[in-house]
């Protein structure tokens, strides 16, 4: 029966440590992506709202605080949801608390009331008469077996009544930290929330007047998305003449819709494609403004926004680096957009877009993390990177293959 309990107590301590580790692990998850949220919004601040000397466009001062506003409620949430999981672990931990103050009132008891008896009824001299007034040495083995037995039950409960003391002080020991980490969260949830009703309010000032003249800035977005179609069909261009130039020279078919890779170009291939999710970004400082895929626009939700690739807000001149070793297959420079970079790896194309400056040419050999060139910074002070990624002549989301992006 003994061996049963013992058991059973074991098999309640591993579950409720794994049931801990669990929440442990989901504190860690969540504690890393509000941590990954405080640093964005700093980098906001810091490359889309410090300089304000330059007048930006309503359009661009709209999308960037629609952008913060996101991030914003995105660190309020995880935030709330960090408090509340420490609200379950606290509740937790004191009704653990409450049980284990009473089984070790129990057992406190119970481990005082066997040694009274023990000392009233088996002295050492009590113990020997025992053994002795055995009627045969079968008896008088198993005699001396059950004063063992007896003596072991009162160590393990010695030692059980040490473990679940300590084990009490370290969940008081935990309990005031989860408090004290509580208090912390809500503190920085209030000051948040303070901000965001602030953002909220210049963000409602500023749509405000662009309903004055909704159709005026409509037409602009609709402007740049043209712009931005027109380059996106160029590059596509290139990229399917420079499939078909790939497939000649091999004397493949003209048609053939994937580049026609020699065996250096496939380990090239293989080795990009393995580093997917862990390429670094192009530029050191930056956040991505617009993502991939096709979207509403934050001015006018009638208007989509279609984006090959994602457009990084960065710093002033910032230095564009090639997030891959490859060869420079092409360098776009045309009277009507900023220069573009295209870097081939293998049949994958990293392209780096809107830039001031390029450092190298056509044929060149480039290495991961190599400057390549500097983005370009407009009147209103904004620099903005465009990145796109192909396998062949399909573009790819880059935020798959960009570490945390």
């Amino acid at each position: 029966m003994r061996n049963k309990s013992t058991y059973i107590l074991v098999l309640l301590v591993v579950l409720n440590s794994f049931s801990i580790q669990a929440q442990s692990e989901k504190q860690k998850a969540l504690e890393a992506k509000r941590l990954k949220f405080q640093k964005e919004l700093n980098q906001l601040n810091s490359l889309l709202f410090s300089d304000q000397k330059k007048e930006k466009s309503v359009i661009s001062l709209v999308e960037d605080l629609n952008y913060k506003v996101s991030v914003r409620r995105d660190l309020i949430k995880v935030t709330n949801d960090q408090a509340n999981l420490l609200t379950r672990e606290i509740n937790a931990n004191q009704n653990e608390i409450s049980s284990l103050r009473n089984q070790l009132s129990t057992l406190k008891q119970d481990y005082s009331e066997m040694i009274v008896k023990s000392y009233k009824s088996k002295s050492e001299q009590s113990r020997v008469m025992f053994l002795l007034s055995s009627e045969d040495f079968k008896q008088a083995y198993k005699r001396l077996q059950y004063i063992k037995q007896y003596a072991d039950y009162q160590k393990e409960q010695g030692d059980l009544i040490k473990a679940k003391t300590l084990k009490l002080q370290e969940l008081n020991t935990d309990l005031i930290r989860q408090k004290k980490d509580k208090d912390q969260l809500v503190a920085e949830n209030r000051i948040t929330k303070k901000e965001l009703e602030k953002e909220l309010k210049e963000q409602e000032k500023l749509m405000a007047s662009i309903r004055k003249n909704m159709s005026s800035y409509a037409s602009k977005i609709r402007q740049t998305q043209q712009q931005i179609d027109k380059i996106d069909k160029e590059i596509e261009r290139v990229i399917k003449e420079a499939i078909a130039e790939s497939n000649r020279k091999a004397g493949n078919s003209s048609s053939s819709k994937g580049f026609a890779l020699t065996p250096k170009a496939k380990i090239i291939a293989k080795n990009f494609a393995s580093n997917k999710g862990k390429l670094p970004w192009p530029v050191e400082r930056g956040v991505v403004k617009v993502r991939y895929g096709t979207q509403q626009s934050p001015i006018d939700p009638t208007v989509k926004i279609k984006s090959n690739g994602v457009r990084i807000a960065t710093e002033k001149s910032a230095k564009v680096k090639a997030v891959f070793e490859g060869e420079v297959s092409k360098v776009i420079v045309q009277k009507n957009y900023n220069p573009i970079i295209m870097i081939r790896h293998g049949n994958y194309i990293t392209i780096y877009r809107n830039l001031s400056k390029f450092y190298v040419k056509p044929g060149d050999k480039v290495t991961r993390n190599q400057v390549i060139g500097e983005v370009f910074t407009n009147s209103e002070g904004e620099s903005m990177l465009g990145f796109n990624i192909y396998k062949d002549s399909k573009p790819e989301n880059p935020a798959s293959w960009i570490y945390k992006m």
